[in-house]
C-alpha cells in the first residue's frame, strides 16, 4: 500500500514516520503491516541516490523499472568484460596454436600472449620442438626361414600441427604401426646372419626409407629424424652357437688386420730392396757397356799396328795377356823347357811373410819328378808378387 493514499491527510507523507508527532505508531491507517522499511520506499531512496527525478506523480513510479534496466546494463557491462578478460592466453615457446572456430580449422598462432573470443574460438597446443620416439619389437622371420627378435625405434618432430591433429586419427599409433610394418618387410628380405653381423647400418637405412614412403600419403605432418636398430637376437635355443660364430668373425677381421699391417711393413722394404737391385743392375749394365766399347776402341787402335807386323804385335798380346793373368794367381808352375815343373805355393809365402816368419821350404812332394831327375826353377819366391788373389787355377806356360 502507498504512503500518500487520499484521506490520511498527509500526516503519513514521511516514509519513517516522522510526522507522528503523537508519537503513536497506530496513527498509520493505511495498514502498513510490514513497518517502516517498506520495499517501495527501497526503491525510491535508491533512485534518489542514483540522480532519479524527485518530482511526485508519474516520476516515482517510473523509478523502479529505470533502476532495473541500469541494473541490468551494469550486470551486462561486467559479463562483457568477464568475457572479454578470458579470452587472453598464452602459448610457450616450443609449442604453435591451433585455431578452431565454431569446430573448423582456422590457423596457427605463434608463441606469446594471445586473444581469443571465447566460446568461439577453441585454440589446441602442440609441441613442435620436442624429438618424439616410437619403438616396435617382436619376433620376425627372416628370407632364410629363421626367427630372430629385433628392436628398432624411430625419432621424429611435428612440423604441421594442423595435419599432426587432423590429418590422422592418432598419428602416433599409426606412426608406430607403419615402423612394425616396415621393420617386418626389410627383415623379411634378408638372411639372419646379416641381421646379426654384417647389414646392420644397411638395414637401418632400407627401414628409414620404407617408413618415409609408408607415411608419405597420409601426410601426417611429421618429419622422421633417424632410425635406430637397437638390438637383434637369435633364438635363446641356438644362441650359443652364434655367439661362437661372431667370435669366429671377430677374430677373423683380426687376423686380416694383422695380416695387413705385415704387408704394410715388408711391402716396402720388398719395394726398396727390388729398386735397390734395379739400380744395380742398370749400373752393371752400363759398366759392362761402357768396358766393351773400351775394348772395341782399343781393339779399333791396336789393328792398324797388327796390320804392319802381325807377328810382333801377337807376341805382345800374348806376352800382355799372360802377365795379366798370372798377377792374379795364388800358385806359380815354372818350365824350364824340360819335362819337370815346379809348383809354388805364393799364398802361403805371402801370408808367412806378412807375420814375419820365414819363409817355408818346398815340400819333395811338391816337385814333379821326371825320368831323367832333371829339375830346374826359377826361383824360390817371385820378385814382386801381387796381393790381388783371382782364383786357384794353375797356369803353364808355353814350352
Amino acid at each position: 500500500m502507498a504512503w500518500n493514499q487520499p484521506g490520511n491527510d498527509g500526516q503519513d507523507r514521511d516514509p519513517w514516520g516522522s510526522g507522528n508527532k503523537g508519537g503513536n505508531s497506530g496513527g498509520n491507517k493505511g495498514g502498513r503491516k510490514r513497518g517502516a522499511y517498506d520495499l517501495d520506499d527501497l526503491f525510491r531512496k535508491l533512485g534518489s541516490k542514483l540522480g532519479g527525478n524527485k518530482g511526485g506523480g508519474d516520476g516515482d513510479n517510473k523509478q523502479p523499472s529505470q533502476i532495473s534496466g541500469r541494473l541490468g546494463m551494469l550486470a551486462l557491462a561486467a559479463i562483457v568484460v568477464v568475457w572479454a578478460g578470458s579470452g587472453f592466453y598464452t602459448i610457450k615457446e616450443s609449442d604453435r596454436g591451433v585455431v578452431l572456430r565454431f569446430g573448423e580449422y582456422s590457423g596457427i598462432v605463434g608463441p606469446g600472449l594471445n586473444w581469443k573470443p571465447t566460446f568461439i574460438d577453441k585454440v589446441i597446443p602442440v609441441n613442435v620442438e620436442t624429438v618424439r620416439e616410437q619403438a616396435t619389437n617382436g619376433m620376425m622371420l627372416t628370407s632364410d626361414e629363421n626367427v630372430i627378435r629385433v628392436e628398432m625405434n624411430v625419432q621424429y618432430r611435428v612440423t604441421d600441427p594442423a595435419q599432426y591433429l587432423f590429418s590422422v586419427t592418432n598419428p602416433d599409433n599409426s606412426l608406430r604401426q607403419a615402423l612394425d610394418s616396415a621393420v617386418r618387410g626389410v627383415i623379411g628380405q634378408s638372411a639372419m646372419e646379416q641381421v646379426l653381423t654384417t647389414n646392420r647400418a644397411f638395414i637401418r637405412d632400407v627401414t628409414q626409407k620404407e617408413l618415409e614412403a609408408t607415411i608419405a600419403p597420409y601426410k601426417m605432418g611429421i618429419t622422421l629424424l633417424d632410425v635406430n636398430f637397437q638390438a637383434a637376437r637369435p633364438p635363446e635355443d641356438v644362441k650359443a652357437a652364434f655367439d661362437d660364430v661372431i667370435a669366429a668373425r671377430e677374430e677373423e677381421q683380426k687376423t686380416i688386420r694383422e695380416a695387413h699391417a705385415y704387408r704394410n711393413e715388408v711391402l716396402p722394404l720388398a719395394k726398396g730392396n727390388a729398386q735397390r737391385l734395379i739400380e744395380e743392375a742398370e749400373a752393371y749394365k752400363a759398366s759392362v757397356v761402357f768396358k766393351a766399347e773400351g775394348e772395341v776402341a782399343s781393339f779399333a787402335k791396336m789393328l792398324p799396328e797388327y796390320r804392319a807386323a802381325p807377328e810382333i804385335t801377337r807376341e805382345r798380346l800374348y806376352i800382355d795377356t799372360m802377365e795379366r793373368v798370372l798377377s792374379n794367381t795364388r800358385k806359380v808352375i815354372a818350365n824350364d823347357k824340360s819335362n819337370s815343373m815346379l809348383v809354388l805355393p805364393l799364398d802361403q809365402i805371402m801370408r808367412n811373410n806378412g807375420e814375419g816368419a820365414q819363409a817355408p821350404k818346398v815340400s819333395p812332394s811338391a816337385r814333379m819328378a821326371t825320368p831323367n831327375n832333371n829339375s830346374s826353377s826359377y826361383g824360390a819366391t817371385p820378385a814382386q808378387p801381387n796381393n790381388t788373389v783371382r782364383g786357384d787355377a794353375v797356369r803353364v806356360g808355353r814350352q
